[in-house]
This record gives structure tokens, C-alpha cells and sequence, in this order.
């Protein structure tokens, strides 16, 4: 069933740095580890699960920064097609039952524009969620770029 447009929630950003390392981003529990959750959230390695395959699980606890208050972030797996798609769903749980894909691109000059659609999410949730997303991507980016300037 096809989901209607008002329910999703729509990302895309565009990082200096070729499609395969920003995949390997979304893959690597390393990586994860330093640029996943929003600021004001940190995600202890040992606390990430990831098996980048259909039917794979991941797993991400956040650990907000001071309170210690934490959010279990748990899905499977749909779809993935290595340095190109990554979908699946949220399993119950703190994280609900949300689907989200996240698709990458060439763009020109080696560059990777990222889309990511999350669903279904409005009003107040879907502000939360962009401006989460927004702020992890930050995160992410500055990673990124530490690792082209090698």
C-alpha cells in the first residue's frame, strides 16, 4: 500500500565525499558510533548492531549527554543494495514502527547526495524526527570531511 505523500518525512543532503564512504557510513558500527543521534546524544560502539543485508537487524542505543536517559533504536532490514539503498522498518519498541529509506546518489565533482524518507511521521514527530536527522547529518559530514582530508 503505497503511503500518502502529507505522512513523510523528507531529507536530502549532499556530502563531499564519494557514494561508497558515505554508505559505509550508514554500515560501519565504527563510524556509526561518531556521527549517529543528534547532538546531545552520544552512541557507545558496543551498543550498535549491524547486519547491512534483507532480513538483517540493526540496533542503536542513544545515551542522551548529562542525564543518561536512553533511547533503544531497533529495525530490520528490507532492502540493501550496497552503496545505493538502505530500507527497512522499525520493530516495536521505543522506536515504533516507522519504515525509512535511505537512497544514495552521485553528484558531480565525487560528491554523494543523500535522500532519506521516513514514514509515517506529522506534525510535532515529524519536526522532531528532521531536526534529528538534520543534526546527526551535521555530525556526519564533519566525519566525513575528516576522512576525505586523509
Amino acid at each position: 500500500m503505497t503511503q500518502p505523500i502529507d505522512d513523510q518525512v523528507r531529507i536530502t543532503r549532499v556530502f563531499d565525499a564519494p557514494r561508497a564512504m558515505v554508505f559505509q557510513a550508514f554500515t560501519d558500527p565504527e563510524q556509526m558510533a561518531q556521527w549517529f543521534g543528534p547532538v546531545g546524544y552520544s552512541v557507545p560502539r558496543e551498543e550498535i548492531v549491524i547486519e547491512p543485508h534483507a532480513g538483517g537487524r540493526e540496533r542503536i542505543l542513544m545515551v542522551k549527554d548529562g542525564s543518561g536517559d536512553r533511547e533503544l533504536l531497533e529495525s530490520v532490514y528490507t532492502e540493501v543494495v550496497p552503496d545505493e539503498v538502505i530500507a527497512g522498518h522499525g520493530v516495536e519498541g521505543e522506536s515504533g514502527e516507522g519504515n525509512f529509506r535511505f537512497e544514495f546518489h552521485d553528484e558531480p565533482g565525487g560528491k554523494t547526495r543523500l535522500e532519506i524518507t521516513v514514514w509515517p511521521f506529522t506534525g510535532k514527530w515529524a519536526d522532531e524526527l528532521r531536526e534529528g536527522w538534520e543534526s546527526s547529518l551535521h555530525k556526519l559530514d564533519h566525519l566525513l570531511a575528516g576522512s576525505t582530508r586523509r
